[in-house]
């Protein structure tokens, strides 16, 4: 619709003739040939440059445009940074330097998407002399599930005795982290902790029990108040950020992701960038950015019936090959699409939980969400639980067995020399 995006998708099927010039698209993009192989588009080590989307021209082709420079910009509440004029040019740049890769990759069967690299392997090399305190993990999440547990003795929400009791549950599973989304601080003031929540005892309780904290917070709000907040996250000992709502790739935008991952890897930071553009390989070169969205995952369930099966299909031979996804999987509660209902405060998935608890090991991310409440991981699904406490979320080997876009996966992978394979 505009350059203003999540890039959150749903992937249509169209002959490349039957798109004209007035519509645009989001990359990756996946162009089936018929009797022939499969070719990704997209681009890799993208840095002072801006991100470049697909047009169609009404013929058999399709060439890629750009968001140009903004010139002004008008907030809308604590987060959304609106264009509203920009340049007759893309960026400002040095004519000497070396620009992002535009690529295709090619795959002669649909099993090849799978395990292709190649947005890695064009990306800058690793810029972290010391990477031993980045740790992959699972995550017990709060805001998928909107807080829904029960069973217990203190009023749940966004207090302190909610996030003891994730902390609690993450201790048990062998779970790594927990996340404090949104709600933890007064919008438009990192600094200022809402009620009911004690971020140092938090932190402090977490450490005690092994698990370490990771904070939600608006990119805008994150850039106003830059020095002070990554102080007090320093101070607080948390372990990374999630970082929200740029919704933008413009060039000034670009430039700030890579701000971002070298403050917060100078702070031994994780981050994981949501509200945000394609993944083009900075997980190389800041491996302390762990994951990040730009994918149309399971939080579309809470408002919307675009999660099908289908959809979750058709993820890893497209939005995967770029790279890590942070699409939250393990929702407990599973209909058919006949009987699916979205609803914000007590959501669903579409489809069964086996095909929740493929997505674990199908789906790519070093930072990988459990995204439904513990009560009705400990009450319902003790089964479920115990696989997803062992599972891992980086692997050493894959084979894929078979696979067909959009229908299904059969891979195996293994963590280790003598892991157990998972499939």
């Amino acid at each position: 619709e505009s350059f203003f995006t999540h890039q959150e998708r749903s992937y249509l099927t169209q002959q490349i003739s039957e798109i004209g010039i007035d519509r645009r698209g989001s990359i990756p993009a996946l162009v089936d040939i018929d009797g022939g192989p499969n070719l990704l588009i997209s681009e890799a080590d993208l840095r002072d440059y801006p991100g470049f989307y697909l047009e169609g021209t009404d013929r058999t082709a399709l060439r890629g445009i750009f968001p140009h420079v903004a010139t002004e910009e008008k907030l809308e509440g604590d987060r959304n940074l609106h264009v509203t004029e920009r340049a007759d040019f893309i960026a400002e740049t040095a004519g000497s330097r070396s620009y992002p890769w535009r690529m295709i990759a090619i795959a002669a069967e649909d099993a090849d998407l799978l395990t292709n690299q190649l947005v890695y392997k064009l990306a800058q090399p690793n810029r972290i002399p010391d990477t031993s305190w980045i740790e992959p993990g699972k995550v017990a999440w709060d805001w998928w599930n909107a807080n829904n547990i029960y069973g217990v003795d203190f009023d749940t929400g966004v207090n302190t005795e909610t996030y003891k009791y994730y902390i609690d549950f993450a201790s048990e599973m062998g779970l790594d982290y927990i996340i404090l989304d949104e709600g933890w601080y007064e919008l438009g003031d990192l600094t200022g902790v809402s009620e009911n929540m004690d971020i140092d005892e938090i932190v402090s309780y977490g450490k005690s029990k092994n698990v370490d904290v990771i904070l939600w917070v608006v990119w805008k709000t994150l850039e106003d108040q830059w020095e002070v907040a990554f102080r007090q996250f320093e101070e607080w000992d948390v372990r990374g950020i999630k970082v929200d709502f740029m919704q933008r790739d413009d060039q000034w935008m670009v430039n700030w992701y890579w701000k971002v991952a070298e403050e917060a890897a100078r702070r031994k930071l994780l981050v994981d960038f949501h509200g945000s553009y394609k993944s083009t390989g900075l997980e190389r070169t800041y491996p302390n950015v762990i994951t990040r969205e730009d994918v149309k995952g399971m939080e579309h369930n809470k408002w919307s019936t675009d999660i099908t099966p289908e959809h979750n299909l058709i993820l890893p031979f497209v939005r995967m090959v770029a790279g890590p996804m942070d699409y939250t999987p393990g929702a407990m509660i599973n209909a058919t699409e006949e009987n699916f209902r979205a609803v914000f405060n007590k959501p669903m998935s579409m489809g069964t939980r086996a095909h929740e608890l493929a997505k674990y090991v199908v789906y790519e991310s070093p930072l990988q969400m459990l995204c439904d409440s513990p009560s009705h991981y400990y009450e319902q699904e003790p089964e479920l639980l115990e696989y997803l406490s062992e599972v891992p979320v980086i692997w050493d080997e894959t084979r894929v067995l078979a696979a067909s876009l959009a229908d299904y996966v059969v891979l195996a992978r293994k963590k280790g020399i003598t892991g157990t394979w998972r499939a």
